[in-house]
Formats: C-alpha cells, sequence, structure tokens
C-alpha cells in the first residue's frame, strides 16, 4: 500500500485548511510559449485575488442562479462525531448530514430543516459554475482569457494568446478540448518545476500525474510519486510553486515539523500567503469546467 504524506498528518495538501463550511446542532505543445510568460504581469496574491474575483462572473452563466435546500444530501454516520453537523462540500455542491452513532436519520434530516436558512445563504455563497463554452472567461496561472472559436484550419486544436484561449471548430467538444489542453499544460508545467525542485535538493521524483482530485492540491508518496490537482494551472504562478515545493519538500521530511516547512520556505519562499489564497479562492478554482 503507498503512504502518502498528508498536510494534517503526512503529505497530502489540501484544497483548503478546512474543506468544506461547517454547522453544528450547537450553534479546488501543452507548454506556455516564452511570448506569453512575457505577458503575464507580476502581481501580489492579493491582487490575483481581486483579479479572479472581478471576473468570476463573467462569462455565459446564470446570474439568476439561486439554489435551494434540493441539493443532494449525503448522510454520513461518523464513530468519532458528538453531535450532529452539517458541511457545505464546495467540489460537489452538496450538502453532507453528519450523525454520530445511534442517531437516526430522521433526527439528523429535523436537524437539517432547521438549518435550512444556512444551508440556503451557504449554497448562494459559492461561485457560480463556470462552464468551458464560448467567452467564459477562465484563468491560466491567474491571468483571465476569454475561451473563442476560431476557424483558422492552420492553426493548433489549443492556443493561449492575446488573452485567449482559442478553440479550433471540431467535431470533439469544444469544453472537452479546453479541458484536455489545460490538463496537459499543468502536467508539463508542475513536471518541469517538481524535476528541477527536487534535483536542486538531491532528491529524485519517480513519477508526476495530474488529476482532478476534489479534496487536495497535491500528495507525495513514500516511492517518490507526486501527484497534483490540474486545477493549479489556473492559479497564480507563486501558488503553483508553493504547492509543487511542498510535495517536493516530503521527498526528504514525510512530516510537517520545523525542518519540512524549513525546506518548503528554502525551496519557495511565500508560502504562508500562497496557502491562504488557495484556502481563500478554493470554490472558485473549482467552479471552472
Amino acid at each position: 500500500m503507498t503512504t502518502q504524506a498528508d498536510s494534517g498528518s503526512r503529505g497530502r495538501t489540501p484544497l483548503a485548511g478546512s474543506a468544506k463550511t461547517r454547522s453544528h446542532s450547537d450553534a479546488s505543445s501543452p507548454t506556455l510559449s516564452p511570448s506569453m510568460q512575457a505577458r503575464l504581469p507580476f502581481r501580489s496574491l492579493r491582487e490575483w485575488g481581486e483579479l479572479l474575483q472581478r471576473h468570476s462572473g463573467s462569462g455565459p452563466t446564470n446570474p439568476h442562479w439561486k439554489p435551494a435546500i434540493g441539493v443532494p444530501v449525503a448522510i454520513r454516520v461518523s464513530p468519532r462525531a458528538r453531535r450532529i453537523g452539517l458541511r457545505i462540500d464546495a467540489a460537489e455542491r452538496r450538502v453532507e448530514l453528519v450523525l454520530p452513532r445511534g442517531v437516526s436519520a430522521r433526527t439528523g434530516l429535523r436537524f437539517l430543516a432547521t438549518k435550512r436558512g444556512w444551508v440556503e445563504a451557504r449554497l448562494e455563497a459559492l461561485p457560480q459554475p463556470v462552464p468551458f463554452v464560448e467567452g467564459a472567461i477562465v484563468p491560466v496561472l491567474g491571468v483571465p482569457h476569454r475561451i473563442r472559436c476560431e476557424f483558422d484550419l492552420m492553426a493548433p486544436p489549443v492556443r493561449i494568446i492575446d488573452g485567449e484561449i482559442r478553440v479550433q471548430a471540431d467535431p470533439l467538444p469544444l469544453a472537452r478540448r479546453v479541458r484536455n489542453h489545460l490538463l496537459g499544460m499543468a502536467q508539463a508545467e508542475i513536471s518541469s518545476r517538481a524535476y528541477r525542485l527536487a534535483a536542486s535538493i538531491g532528491r529524485e521524483v519517480a513519477r508526476v500525474s495530474v488529476r482532478d482530485t476534489k479534496s487536495r492540491w497535491g500528495s507525495c508518496s513514500r516511492q517518490g510519486n507526486l501527484s497534483f490537482c490540474w486545477r493549479l494551472i489556473l492559479a497564480p504562478e507563486l501558488v503553483l510553486d508553493q504547492v509543487v515545493a511542498h510535495e517536493v519538500a516530503h521527498l526528504v521530511e514525510m512530516n510537517h515539523g520545523p525542518r519540512f516547512w524549513r525546506l518548503v520556505e528554502s525551496l519557495a519562499p511565500g508560502g504562508a500567503g500562497a496557502r491562504a489564497w488557495l484556502k481563500q479562492h478554493r470554490a472558485r478554482l473549482l467552479s471552472y469546467g
């Protein structure tokens, strides 16, 4: 069995410090060309957040979307729970009802009914989904780009240029083409960073994989396999660098002790700001696609 480093215990980098909002009963070629990289201006993480927020309502999404309590509800019995709890799962856009042992589902659902206003408020606060369709605004390394179809038969299937994600008209669905391109870009960008950082500390990476993980940004196994969420390609480079450094550091320290954090900071300074940015914008990054 592969043992993974976990940010709460040993190395997994979660999508947020706390991935879900809670309530209790007592109260998220493919490489960038040099010309594109030159167009990516330096901004602080605060400025990247403001930029992302400014464009969060852009694109062909429904401005009147108002979710009701009728969203999916998952019921889970936890032997460690001492009271009924509610969690809003931003990744799945659903409600999770956590019950202590011995508490019936009916009792839990009655509690859920009393928290209807709390649930609706938090569901409405989630960012609206941004599907990959023509006209949608999608960040690439933190920079907003508009998806646009083009009919130039000499152009590549997907290219990122002049603030646009230009997609060649093709029978293959546009959304899949954009997603595949961003996945490839994430694989290339993350792999190059991971191998370079690992070499700088005298360690080897066995493999780098990119997936659409919903509960963590990255992980590191004891065999040296690194795994990352492809959505990191939507975040500013400062954030991407920090997550890669976090997992590479686990090649040396499979823990979160003082030596681990000193190593992360030496590989990619500014970790606290990057982690705060991810926690604040987690739901927004999960809304794309």
